[in-house]
């Protein structure tokens, strides 16, 4: 810290590139027009190394999502935009949980414009709509600059939206496959006569039916924010969020995936586990303020508070067992009423400018986050567990609600977690540039769940380095070496908690920048390693203990975002997974697709400028889980295709048209576990957009 301060001294001191007399820049509200905000790609993103940087400036694998290309294909909630990710995938378990991976691990790296999200339940519960977002950027491999714990898998960072300069308003009606209705209204405009404050709200209602047997899902998003311009050199910005999620007819667990015999089910796309009764409500409040203020000479600190209640409640059945393929039976129930309440509030305090050394001016970002998570969270048990259901009723939806008195248990832990970052950009020559940087965190949890304890305690300072080599003036090569750990409170066979995970990432590749950076295209190849994970390794007693497992991937990926001609708009990525192994050789996290293939694209027809057409496709190769005795329940390759047609009516009028599983390709959601469910068949949906 003290180097980092007298570089900021001396930056003051020395100005290489400018006047002594030249002005401060002064705060200002962005405003997004024009092109910008029909691209594919970003120019500058922050989320890979706390210093604002171009995409081929970044010596790491970096996707953007664009607001463009979520409206194009009606990406409306995060699950549609990791799904349309290069090497990402989704892993929807449950109907209302979801797991996502990225190089073979699980993500559980999230951010809110850079300031990280510690994961407590490692699942994205509800259904998180992307209407208040401008993109999303996901940084693929370890990430300790930018996280301060988590797997060497990806980052994913939602850019929230703030309010623009001119006014402006937008308004939609989508209706769609199984009484699908969306509402979408987004207005942002100045609050006074000079335009120092102001303010946008985003509001969304959606509700529909399911292809699922009685599941019904409903839910509500509002934001607002308002930006106010306390000098020349202040801004404050103040946020809100309410999400709501009401879903009937929830999945808790899945489809059984083979019978006792050993052969593989094959039930009706909308078959479910659910009850008439089941239903899994969530709400999340999120609050934000963030100050920014001009030190002066190019230098600025941002402080950021952050909290967020998140909230719970359900009537659930799980549904466990093997079924008998002649006459039904083999299945029993599992009856659960469960309400939890997390609490998280998040600090972070950076500062970020320009310092002169060796006659070259260099990047500098420093500074400290803070966190404390709370979990309260409670199980009924109800009355019936381990009731045979005979026939095929494990999935008519009439089995009778129980009372939920039969046992209870539950959790009541904290986590808190304390960082110090540093990061610098180094301008060793007109060619050559070196990002390297340290993040130094300590994270300790205590209190207890459903009967084990959740202590752990761990520090430790993670290295980041980077380099850059300018080929030309659009081709850069680049490498990187990243880490990243995460405490864990699994015990070993004497009691004690384990070692926290590891994380490492190797990675090399080369970027382009097309087109006057209008097209961002990348190559890299990489090597990721996440040590001590724990599985589970035996009992003690009615506690089971742990021991920590290692794995590698290895791979190459390209990845492809911009405009490739006039008019015709793309994102694109392949990634290969050569290789995914544990110590001994044998192949690990077989559920993960060793490769995946995104293709989304646009293109407006030039001689009827009105139109726009477009198509996505994604593709896996065979995944697979292994369901013990010698039995392994396979989902085999599959591709699903999309089309989508826009059509301007008049400068403030549109139509769009969206088809999705166009092919009808009937298919797992995932092999995450034993049981699995079946994704949407061919569906589609009409949206109409007024703007101003």
């Amino acid at each position: 810290m003290l180097l980092a301060l007298s570089m900021i001294y001396a930056g003051h001191g020395v100005a290489a590139d400018a006047p002594a007399d030249a002005p401060d820049t002064q705060l200002q509200t962005v405003t997004v027009t024009g092109a910008a905000e029909h691209t594919y790609t970003a120019r500058e993103t922050k989320s890979a190394g706390k210093l604002e940087l171009t995409l081929r400036e970044t010596p790491q694998s970096v996707s953007v999502v664009t607001r463009a290309l979520m409206d194009d294909f009606k990406l409306d909630n995060i699950n549609q935009v990791l799904a349309a990710t290069t090497g990402v995938t989704v892993e929807k378990v449950e109907t209302s949980r979801t797991y996502y991976t990225a190089r073979g691990f699980d993500v559980v790296n999230f951010q809110y414009d850079g300031i990280g999200l510690p994961q407590v339940f490692g699942n994205v519960q509800g259904d998180l709509d992307t209407a208040l977002y401008d993109r999303i950027d996901i940084v693929r491999g370890a990430n300790g600059l930018m996280a301060s714990t988590g797997n060497p898998s990806a980052t994913v960072n939602f850019i929230r939206k703030r309010p623009t300069a001119s006014t402006t308003a937008s308004a939609s009606v989508t209706l769609g496959s199984w009484s699908n209705r969306r509402v979408e209204g987004d207005v942002s405009t100045k609050l006074n006569e000079s335009g120092s404050v102001a303010g946008r709200a985003v509001l969304v209602q959606q509700e529909s039916d399911s292809y699922l047997d009685r599941y019904s899902p409903q839910k509500t998003v509002a934001y607002a924010v308002v930006e106010a311009q306390l000098g020349k050199d202040t801004l404050l910005s103040v946020g809100h969020t309410y999400e709501a999620n009401r879903n009937k007819g929830v999945m808790w667990g899945a489809l059984p995936l083979n019978y006792a015999d050993g052969s593989p089910t094959d039930y009706p796309i909308g078959t479910s586990t659910s009850a008439n009764w089941s239903r899994w409500d969530t709400t999340t409040n999120t609050s934000f303020v963030e100050l920014n203020h001009n030190l002066g000479q190019g230098w600025k600190v941002q402080g950021t508070l952050n909290y967020i209640t998140d909230k719970s409640d359900s009537d659930l059945l799980y549904v466990y067992g093997t079924p008998n393929k002649v006459g039904g039976g083999g299945l029993y129930s599992y009856p659960s009423q469960y309400a939890a309440d997390q609490k998280q509030t998040l600090a972070d305090i950076s500062v970020d400018g320009k310092f002169a050394l060796g006659g070259r001016r260099h990047d500098l970002s420093f500074g400290y986050n803070w966190s404390r998570s709370k979990l309260n969270d409670v199980s009924h048990y109800g009355q019936g567990i381990g009731t045979e259901m005979p026939g095929q009723t494990a999935f008519d939806g009439n089995y009778p609600k129980p009372s939920f008195d039969a046992a209870t248990d539950g959790s009541n832990y904290e986590d808190r977690r304390n960082t110090v970052f540093l990061a610098a950009r180094f301008n060793l020559a007109d060619d050559w540039k070196l990002l390297s940087g340290l993040n130094s965190t300590r994270a300790k949890s205590n209190g207890n769940s459903y009967g084990t304890s959740k202590y752990k305690s761990a520090s430790k300072t993670t290295p980041y380095v980077g380099v850059v080599y300018d080929i030309n003036r659009d081709l850069s090569a680049y490498a990187s070496y990243t880490e990243i750990f995460n405490p864990q409170s699994e015990i070993d066979a004497t009691g004690t908690p384990l070692d926290p995970i590891e994380g490492k990432t190797t990675e090399a590749g080369l970027k382009a920048a097309l087109f006057n950076n209008k097209l961002n295209a990348s190559a890299a190849i990489f090597k990721t390693r996440q040590d001590n994970t724990a599985e589970a390794a035996g009992m003690i007693g009615t506690k089971t203990y742990y021991r920590g497992v290692n794995a590698e991937s290895q791979g190459f990926e390209f990845d492809l975002s911009g405009e490739v001609a006039k008019g015709w708009q793309a994102s694109a990525g392949l990634t290969r997974l050569t290789s995914l192994k544990g110590d001994h050789g044998q192949a690990v996290r077989t559920f993960v697709p060793r490769t995946t293939l995104r293709v989304n694209t646009t293109y407006v027809l030039p001689g009827l400028p009105a139109l726009k057409v477009g198509s996505t496709f994604a593709w896996q190769s065979e995944t697979s889980v292994d369901q013990g005795g010698g039995i392994r329940s396979v989902q085999s390759s599959y591709g699903t295709l999309g089309l989508m047609a826009r059509y301007d009516i008049d400068k403030h009028l549109a139509l769009s048209v969206n088809l999705n599983n166009v092919n009808d390709k009937k298919h797992l959601t995932s092999l995450y576990w034993t049981q699995a469910y079946y994704a949407a068949p061919r569906n589609g949906s009409a949206t109409l957009t007024w703007s101003y």
